[in-house]
């Protein structure tokens, strides 16, 4: 596809958590839109119940179309996020795109819960995505179209979410209110804040990891579809797309024209996702 056919082309895109699942999805679906996209993820090297390291990431976002930058590193830690942002800036200008993808998930019950865990989740969730999104901002300022994508979901205080895991509901909606309170803060500034969540299970690593793994792959979608709704929302102007929590189905229908999910997978009956009634 010609250079100037590609929506993405030049632009530069940061993503978090992008060595595998939603944030590898989103980096090639980038890289075919010819984007420039920096990988932020811990994996340098294979593990032994996981696919993919950031390297092969890289490799497969060049392989898709665009250009690519690995970097090793926790997204928690203040150094390796300046790295990330160094890297944009030196390697490609500038940051157009933030996507904070990388999260943290633990649903045991709160008698249960290792605090080891609710202070990972916190820290990977809602530290993990100010520090990214913090560092981005004077970048995001010079962009053309600059945006903040956050993969939270709408805060929904039904009880039936409030009382099934409690910890991990806090840190997810906790993403949620900084997505709609920098919408609100940087209004005047022209940057685009959204949420972007699934309306059913993804097949990713974590769905597999689950006691029913193989049942509930069967029946989730492919990341493909958080990609392209991604993109749907990525390209539009982003002084009018700010301060909304779409979902995946919803984004791609009314920005794209797509209804037909059958090429995502999942079945006739793909499992509703977390926090949806």
């Amino acid at each position: 596809m010609p250079d100037q056919d590609r929506q993405l082309t030049d632009r530069t895109v940061v993503v978090s958590g992008a060595s595998r699942g939603i944030g590898l999805a989103i980096a090639l679906a980038a890289a075919a839109e010819g984007a420039n996209v920096v990988l932020l993820a811990k994996t340098a090297e294979p593990h032994p119940r996981l696919p993919g390291t950031v390297h092969t990431a890289a490799a497969e976002v060049e392989a898709a179309g665009g250009r690519a930058a690995a970097v090793v590193g926790d997204v928690r830690d203040e150094a390796d996020v300046r790295r990330v942002v160094d890297t944009a800036v030196r390697r490609f200008g500038g940051i157009d795109v933030c996507v904070n993808n990388a999260s943290a998930i633990a649903t045991e019950p709160t008698e249960r819960l290792p605090v080891k865990k609710f202070d990972l989740m916190h820290d990977i969730n809602i530290r993990g995505m100010f520090l990214l999104t913090q560092a981005c901002l004077p970048h995001l300022r010079d962009s053309a179209n600059p945006h903040v994508l956050t993969i939270a979901p709408p805060i929904n205080l039904n009880p039936r979410w409030l009382g099934a895991h409690p910890a991990y509901t806090l840190s997810k909606y906790g993403m949620t209110l900084l997505s709609q309170g920098w919408a609100a803060e940087f209004a005047d500034a022209g940057i685009g804040f959204n949420c972007l969540w699934p309306q059913t299970y993804i097949a990713t690593s974590a769905v597999a990891a689950l006691a029913d793994g193989e049942r509930q792959l069967a029946a989730a979608r492919s990341p493909r579809i958080m990609a392209d709704a991604a993109l749907a929302i990525l390209t539009r102007p982003a002084k009018q797309v700010t301060g909304n929590c779409f979902i995946d189905a919803d984004a791609l229908s009314f920005y794209a024209g797509v209804d037909d999910l059958s090429g995502y997978g999942g079945g006739e009956n793909p499992t509703p996702d977390l926090f949806l009634d």
